[in-house]
């Protein structure tokens, strides 16, 4: 039937095939899905109070669980990227007046006293220079000063590069009435962390690097402390979606019949299961032995390519993310273009304070292979050297 009606014309775009290129993603994330984690997530649609379903989040539960090193009955996936899970936790944790000690060292830290002064809390900022971690007498002068109620802070640092040593934190905060919440996202599973053992109030990552999921779902977890001060709020989180009292409900946590919250995104369950299910397998500490030996392998290569790490130390050096310095005289556009041009590999400038200043290479989970670092130097090797000759 024709009508007169229509205005807007069929897109001729969507009349075409979707083409997507094969490309390796050695960048600060997503990572590639590899074939088993393709397959789960291409399995047929259930519905979202389905038991399979169920089954599929409890076994979710029990890997974050083993991938945190915890027991928090608190312990679920927020229907959202690792962005989300950050709102999630300050949203929860928060309510206005409470006052949040922010450490920053890159864009994450920023983000979080933005999302955190949007609450109306009473943000008190910790600096240190991209490149550099904070020690922990730099967290106990703010801890005395400012007196707050949670501390934030990056464990894996992806706009610098950095690795923050999270060892006695817990028991710093503690002692001085604070809540420690952890952003794990782009270290989980690529180095150690002990939610339970470094006294962790609240812990995050994302699907979509280490667990090479797509993104789309954040692995989180709360404290029998984190859960108190929840249950302590006067008032009600800001956003009814990332209640986390509703959602330990949907995710079988409070002991109580599950009830409908939302329509959970099914598919990226059944891809973040997969992605667990992997890690289990291979085991937390293969994992991060095999991201340990990549990055070192990768930072000699890059050594030998006359390239300056950005940061200093070996023991702050990220594995997941490694950060070299923009060469001088080379524009960092002109390199990661080349690559992706000529090699179909994307590795990627600065983030927030780094823009302009380096190039991040990614080896995460199933990228992390000796293979993908001889593949990366190669493809370096070749650029550093074109774009050079394009300058002369």
């Amino acid at each position: 039937m024709t009508t007169s009606l229509l205005r807007v014309p069929p897109p001729q775009g969507l009349l075409r095939p979707l083409a997507v290129p094969e490309r390796l993603l050695l960048g600060p994330g997503p990572s590639n899905v590899p074939p088993r984690i393709l397959a789960a997530g291409g399995q047929q649609l259930l519905g979202h109070m389905h038991p399979e379903v169920l089954q599929v989040m409890d076994e979710i539960k029990a890997g974050i669980q083993y991938a945190f090193q915890t027991q928090n009955q608190l312990t679920l996936a927020i229907s959202g990227t690792g962005h989300c899970a950050m709102e999630a936790a300050l949203l929860n944790l928060l309510e206005h007046g409470d006052t949040a000690l922010v450490a920053i060292s890159g864009i994450w830290g920023q983000r979080a006293a933005d999302i955190a002064r949007r609450l109306g809390s009473n943000v008190h900022e910790l600096l240190k220079p991209p490149g550099e971690y904070f020690a922990p007498w730099d967290i106990e002068e703010g801890l005395v000063q400012h007196k707050p109620s949670v501390l934030f802070i990056t464990h894996g640092e992806s706009s610098t590069g950095v690795l923050q040593p999270l060892e006695g934190l817990g028991e710093l905060c503690h002692r001085h009435g604070c809540l420690l919440l952890v952003d794990a996202v782009a270290s989980l599973g690529g180095a150690p962390i002990f939610m339970d053992q470094q006294e962790i109030d609240v812990l995050y990552s994302g699907s979509q690097k280490v667990l090479n999921a797509p993104p789309g779902s954040a692995p989180i977890s709360f404290s029998e402390r984190a859960r108190e001060k929840m249950l302590r709020r006067k008032t009600k989180p800001p956003s009814f979606y990332l209640d986390m009292g509703w959602l330990a409900n949907y995710w079988g946590c409070d002991g109580e019949p599950r009830r409908y919250h939302h329509t959970a995104p099914i598919n990226s369950f059944f891809s973040l299961r997969e992605g667990l299910a992997m890690l289990v397998e291979l085991g937390l500490e293969s994992s991060w032995e095999r991201h340990r030996a990549n990055c070192a392998q990768l930072c000699q290569g890059l050594h030998d390519l006359g390239l300056e790490l950005f940061v200093k130390e070996e023991k702050a050096r990220l594995p997941t993310i490694t950060t070299v310095r923009v060469p001088e005289g080379y524009d960092w556009k002109e390199i990661t273009a080349f690559l992706m041009d000529n090699h179909a590999i994307e590795i990627a400038g600065g983030l927030g304070p780094s823009v302009g200043k380096v190039l991040r290479i990614g080896l995460m989970g199933c990228n992390s292979t000796s293979g993908n670092v001889d593949c990366v130097l190669r493809a370096l090797r070749d650029a550093l050297g074109c774009c050079r000759r394009s300058r002369l």
